[in-house]
């Protein structure tokens, strides 16, 4: 077994610098190790395999605070900012959390257990089977009370097929899936690490993962946390830019490729650059349908999620809860994820449309500043001024809100992902019913991506459409879709499948092609679906009497405007590393007071 080494490294270099034979012949020998580590994975036993995530879990644990500080650092959030709880959260909290669950399910597999042993399966409008995966625990029921999740399968599939296929490549554990190419993003700190992760289980494929650039500050981090997997040689981590990434996706000892990012980038990796001197010959590889790129790929891609707002009743109370919630939406992590609200669905029939766009520009001018810290912000936000001359501006220029009136051009902010605090606001006709079936159709024609849909809809008008709201979700076409949450909930969520609806292509890759977290290892997959309290505590008290879901969170850790979050997201943390339920009363006391 070879000696674990640092990770390559790239010196800063122009675009159209080649690299150096010191750095192929270091990428060479990683590649060789993970070679080496691909042989020795397939003779594990599933219960060795469930003893590896202990040892990731405590290497994780033993850098989580690290880990978080390091890149809430990077992001320009000083110690004590009341935003810095988003990097427990999008950090070690998304990693513990997957690699509790991924024990779990091997360890069913073990024992000859299908992953959806003891987990309830029912029917799922068109067709569908659904498989109800949060919570799975009475501990998950406490920290995250009121929130639901399901996995739905593609229709025609049977429950029965469900449960026999749930394993994917653990079914088949002495096949290796090679060595391949993890890109990691650059905006959240768990998705390189949870991707390594889901190809290592997913596809029994060891990793040579690239890190982002702007996650350099994170490679001491991990390094440590991942060292279980860097010892036996499963992981190698290498630095660079996108003449590093060109060098990789081509070498002939990849045998597959998984990048989250933007769609560009998968232009570029599958079929050439789209502008310059290799314009012509990615052109030609399109028409004759010869990518560049001869190996599989997978991705998740971002794209412009819409927010449904379903007229109803609301109280004063309902609006401005749900006016945080949409901020929240756009401006968590500085407005720099795939999965932020980008175009909220209002109808302008609405008779509290005025009094609730009102609410939301509260909200958003209220939540706490911070800089726009992700490369190209400043390009962006001077794209969207140029978009929307007569946007709202707020916080000192750095978040905009764009009203579509009924005569302006909606196609930009519904077509461009623009990844930084823009937020629009389109309006559509009708009410009840109407107004959600032409949400939906115009959500699924109009808007560019298929990652994630938000609806928002008071519990007396959902219960008044009855089956009409349930077969419109179904008609919604994205791969991940949250009822009164936020579809990040579906990303950090472990049991739960993230990625884009099915039916992408090489050449219309809408979200990206493929799904990464799903813990249970389910096959056959088409989309998850979170349900939220409509009504935080103690507001939520009511529907003990009605309709609605009861919640004991006064306001989640990940709303902007939650005065405790940074401490409760850390707390949140702290209990999956530690399981101390003694902190974690303390804990809840403060989440009482966000």
């Amino acid at each position: 077994m070879s000696e674990a080494p640092t990770a390559v490294s790239a010196q800063p270099r122009t675009p159209d610098t080649a690299l150096s034979q010191t750095e192929r012949d270091a990428i060479d020998v990683a590649i060789g190790d993970l070679g080496l580590g691909a042989k020795t994975w397939v003779h594990l036993t599933l219960e060795q395999r469930a003893r590896l995530m202990e040892r990731l879990h405590a290497s994780v644990t033993a850098v989580a605070a690290e880990w978080a500080d390091a890149a809430a650092t990077a992001k320009g959030l000083e110690p004590g900012h009341p935003l810095r709880g988003e990097d427990w959260l999008g950090g070690p909290y998304g990693v513990l959390t997957a690699l509790t669950a991924y024990r779990s399910t091997l360890l069913k597999l073990a024992r000859g257990q299908s992953p959806l042993t003891d987990v309830k399966t029912d029917a799922a409008p068109g067709g569908r089977v659904r498989a109800h995966v949060f919570p799975l625990g009475a501990t998950d029921g406490i920290l995250l009370s009121g929130f639901t999740g399901e996995v739905w399968f593609e229709p025609g599939v049977t429950a029965e097929e469900a449960r026999r296929t749930a394993g994917l490549g653990q079914l088949a554990p002495t096949t290796s899936g090679g060595v391949g190419l993890v890109l990691g993003a650059g905006n959240v700190t768990s998705i390189p690490v949870l991707d390594v992760l889901y190809e290592l289980l997913s596809g029994n494929c060891v990793s040579l993962l690239k890190l982002n650039p702007t996650q350099d500050p994170l490679l001491a981090v991990f390094e440590r946390a991942l060292a279980p997997l860097i010892e036996p040689g499963f992981v190698r981590i290498v630095r660079g830019g996108g003449e590093m990434g060109a060098y990789l996706t081509g070498h002939p000892a990849i045998e597959h490729v998984h990048i989250t990012g933007a769609a560009p980038t998968f232009e570029t990796i599958v079929w050439g650059p789209s502008t310059g001197a290799g314009e012509a010959a990615t052109l030609q590889r399109k028409r004759e349908n010869r990518p560049k790129l001869e190996k599989p790929i997978t991705a998740e891609l971002g794209g412009v999620s819409p927010i449904i707002v379903v007229p109803g009743v609301w109280t004063e109370a309902d609006l401005r809860f749900q006016a945080e919630h949409i901020a929240t939406m756009r401006l968590q992590n500085a407005g720099h994820n795939c999965i932020a609200g980008q175009v909220v669905l209002m109808s302008s029939d609405w008779p509290q449309r005025d009094a609730f766009l009102d609410a939301l520009r509260t909200a958003y001018q209220a939540a706490p500043r911070r800089s726009a810290w992700y490369p190209r912000s400043t390009e962006k936000l001077a794209g969207a001024a140029s978009d929307y001359p007569d946007a709202t501006w707020f916080a000192e220029g750095t978040r905009a809100l764009v009203v579509i009136g009924a005569d302006e051009d909606a196609t930009a902010i519904e077509t461009t992902e623009y990844f930084t605090p823009v937020l629009g606001v389109v309006s559509l006709p009708g009410n009840g019913q109407e107004f959600l079936d032409t949400a939906v159709a115009h959500a699924n024609e109009k808007l560019t991506g298929t990652l994630g849909a938000n609806v928002l809809i008071d519990p007396q008008t959902q219960a008044a459409l009855g089956d009409g709201f349930d077969n419109a979700i179904a008609a919604l076409r994205y791969g991940s879709i949250a009822i009164n949450a936020w579809s990040a909930f579906v990303y950090l969520t472990p049991t739960l499948t993230w990625g884009g609806f099915p039916g992408a292509t090489l050449d219309e890759v809408e979200s990206g092609i493929g799904v990464v977290h799903n813990a249970l290892l389910l096959d056959h997959v088409e989309r998850s679906v979170t349900h939220g309290p409509f009504r935080p505590f103690p507001r939520s008290v009511s529907s003990a009497f009605g309709a609605g879901r009861f919640s004991v969170l006064p306001k989640p850790p990940w709303f902007v405007s939650s005065r405790t979050g940074a401490r409760v997201s850390e707390g949140f943390t702290r209990f999956q590393m530690n399981q101390d339920w003694v902190k974690l009363v303390a804990t809840l006391t403060q989440a009482f007071r966000a």
